[in-house]
């Protein structure tokens, strides 16, 4: 019989309830059986959600780790929350699914590696555009030497105007200090991929970046420090009332904290809420741009540019890659793939022939939940790993430490 796993997760916030809702489509596969979150209304949502036994529901992560609820623990609370919640569940014999970042720290991505090494339990990390089918399409049709050798990759990250004035301006990750600096909490994806897609580990990077236009400085004069306040709340492209009410940016878990909701409430919670404030009016530090070159061991090269300022909803990346027969493009904005062979007609492949396109990250969850339970049952390691994602990681350092040294090259030290 197939084996299925039990399951909980700490951290019950968009990713995290995500991940659940995939598992809860492969019923032969997983159990959900346990959760932990320290906001009470999110917790009696996924105990009535996913039909979970109230005493294994918990509020505090001291009641969680008394012992151990299940086979498999999803991690998906706050960057620096991770590292210390995984070294808990693989005292306890969790084998783990940690949400990215691993850590904005370097210490903390290296002291986990060298907990698994003690406690020997599986760690994968979601990173999950290696599972979404576009970004999987692209690696077969590298690996496959259509284009002959690679020499060089073009990423841009456009990160969409409101999307970063919703998690880097007024969310969660707007602090470098509380959480990552930006090229790892937004752009660790594409560190990932790069080096995915490259065969190789980075040797060098240089970046350089700053945080250009959301500060005080900026605020439109007679701006409110609160949008329902503003007289520009109707007019303002930043404002909390447009992204939420007319744009439609996701606002059930994080504003509203509810999977279906009314206008009337986002506005009854903008009132007090931090995705309420002023763009312009906020606590953050975290980069809106930034740009990043790469040198690969193999001798590829890549350029990461991540832009607030584009203009899509949700954000989408632009990927070209060059090689010595033949350049590839992934458009996430055209949603095309275009594959250009020397002196050969260019084929296009439509994105959303591959997957649908509503699903989460292009289909990328549910690809990475179902490679997961093809990793836990099986001794082969899988594509994100912990030592697979701690590249990533090193990347995004070092690219840190070269931009608060104005691009100086940096060389990564790795593992």
């Amino acid at each position: 019989m197939k084996k299925r796993f039990t399951v909980s997760c700490i951290g019950l916030g968009h990713r995290g309830v995500g991940y659940l809702q995939e598992m809860v489509k492969l019923p032969d596969c997983y159990q959900i059986v346990s959760a932990c979150d320290i906001n009470k209304e999110r917790l009696d949502l996924v105990q009535r959600d996913f039909h979970l036994d109230p005493s294994l529901c918990f509020d505090n992560e001291e009641d969680f780790f008394k012992e151990k609820r299940s086979d498999v623990l999803i991690v998906s609370t706050q960057d620096r929350d991770h590292v210390g919640h995984c070294i808990k569940a693989l005292k306890l014999g969790y084998d783990i699914l940690c949400e990215k970042p691993i850590s904005g720290l370097e210490n903390e991505v290296r002291d986990l590696v060298e907990a698994q090494k003690k406690y020997g339990h599986k760690i994968f990390v979601c990173h999950v555009l290696r599972y979404a089918p576009p970004f999987k399409k692209v690696k077969e049709l590298l690996d496959s030497g259509i284009i002959g050798q690679l020499v060089m990759i073009d990423d841009i990250e456009n990160v969409g105007w409101f999307h970063q004035s919703h998690s880097f301006v007024r969310g969660c990750w707007r602090k470098k200090e509380e959480t990552s600096p930006m090229i790892l909490a937004k752009c660790c994806h594409d560190m990932d991929l790069l080096t995915w897609y490259s065969g190789s580990r980075c040797k060098s990077i240089s970046s350089i970046g700053d945080l250009r236009f959301f500060k005080e400085e900026n605020q439109p004069e007679g701006a409110a420090d609160r949008c329902l306040d503003c007289k520009y709340v109707n007019t303002c492209p930043y404002s909390a009332v447009y992204g939420y009410t007319v744009l439609g940016f996701n606002a059930k878990m994080t504003v509203v904290n509810e999977r279906e909701t009314t206008k009337e409430k986002i506005l009854e919670a903008l009132k007090t809420s931090p995705y309420g404030r002023c763009a312009f009016k906020c606590d953050n530090d975290v980069v809106d741009n930034e740009i990043t070159m790469m040198r690969f061991e193999n001798g590829v090269t890549a350029n990461l540019r991540m832009t607030a300022f584009a203009n899509c909803k949700g954000g989408g990346r632009i990927l070209k890659f060059y090689g010595t027969y033949g350049q590839i493009d992934l458009d996430e904005l055209s949603n095309q793939i275009t594959i250009g062979v020397f002196s050969k007609p260019k084929e296009i492949i439509d994105i959303g022939n591959l997957a649908d396109l509503e699903d989460g990250h292009g289909g990328g969850d549910a690809g990475l939940i179902k490679e997961l339970y093809e990793n836990l049952i099986s001794v082969q390691p899988g594509s994100t790993t912990l030592q697979a994602s701690v590249e990533s990681h090193l990347m995004a350092f070092a690219a840190e430490e070269s931009r608060l040294k104005d691009g100086e090259l940096v060389y990564i030290k790795h593992q």
